[in-house]
């Protein structure tokens, strides 16, 4: 079976929903005609990054009735969409979140877990973190998504490959950040991560990260898929807005696995005691 990835890297409008989702509806239609199955946007693509203040302005309770919403499901009976907005809980506390769509339904939501304060962000002044890890079911296999500084740490993508995702599908809104060489060292430190997981883990990895200027910040784009190998399928530009295309093939999985059973000789059994061992301090 082929999957047709559309990693799509844009320049998101702070605080202007409307003028973002006209974008994202615009890029689906693009996706969609260009033979995609799934089109993944950045972090937050909905809303901007730079939030603070903005946060309860622009949350949404993901559902039907919504207006943006109602937009992007209708948009998703073509083809599956990944979007990134600000959530709202029944007790109003706010989430990065983002949302599966396909065939007119919300299939998954996922709320970053790892909130960054540290050198230029202070995400956890404004948001609450999300508190799991779900692998979800689509009719392209099971999925895993990330969002940003999730995949920062090694337990996150670990835990979904344990729950059975065989593509994790990975948005950022990373700001460039030093210089290594010629290349942004923000830029250079996610491509040698991502690859590195899909090498570890057996698993396809897509990511796409927004570009623009916004606050002070600049982000860099360079949308990525790898397949099982490491191998890298797709790279879109740096610092453009750019709809990127990669073809998955998901019998690689299968040849993968068969020659490197990592997946199949893990153990989560001893990972379990050892980590319960470690939070005795024993």
């Amino acid at each position: 079976m082929k999957v047709t990835l559309a990693l799509a890297q844009i320049n998101t409008r702070l605080g202007e929903m409307q003028a973002n989702l006209e974008k994202h509806l615009a890029l689906a239609k693009e996706a969609w005609s260009s033979g995609a199955d799934i089109l993944l946007f950045p972090e937050l693509s909905l809303t901007g990054y730079v939030l603070q203040d903005l946060v309860p302005a622009l949350a949404r309770r993901p559902h039907a009735d919504d207006p943006l919403f109602k937009a992007l499901l209708k948009a998703s009976k073509d083809l599956d969409l990944v979007v990134g907005f600000v959530e709202e809980d029944a007790r109003h506390r706010f989430y990065i979140a983002s949302a599966y769509l396909a065939e007119g339904e919300i299939v998954h939501i996922h709320r970053k877990v790892h909130l960054p304060t540290y050198t230029l962000f202070d995400e956890k002044r404004y948001l609450a973190a999300g508190d799991g890890f779900r692998a979800f079911d689509t009719r392209f296999g099971r999925l895993g998504m990330l969002i940003c500084e999730d995949f920062w740490h090694i337990s996150s993508p670990y835990l979904l490959w344990l729950d059975g995702a065989d593509l994790l599908l990975m948005s950022s809104a990373s700001p460039g950040r030093g210089i290594t060489g010629e290349q942004i060292g923000s830029a250079e430190t996610v491509e040698t991560v991502t690859k590195t997981y899909a090498q570890l883990l057996t698993v396809f990895i897509a990511h796409t990260n927004r570009v623009g200027f916004e606050d002070g910040l600049k982000f860099w784009g360079g949308a990525t898929a790898y397949d099982p190998d490491g191998t890298l399928l797709a790279k879109g530009p740096y610092d453009e807005e750019a709809l990127t295309l990669a073809e998955l093939d998901l019998d690689q999985l299968r040849r993968t696995r068969s020659r490197l059973p990592l997946l199949r000789d893990e153990r989560p059994d001893l990972v379990r005691r050892e980590l319960e061992r470690i939070l005795r301090h024993d």
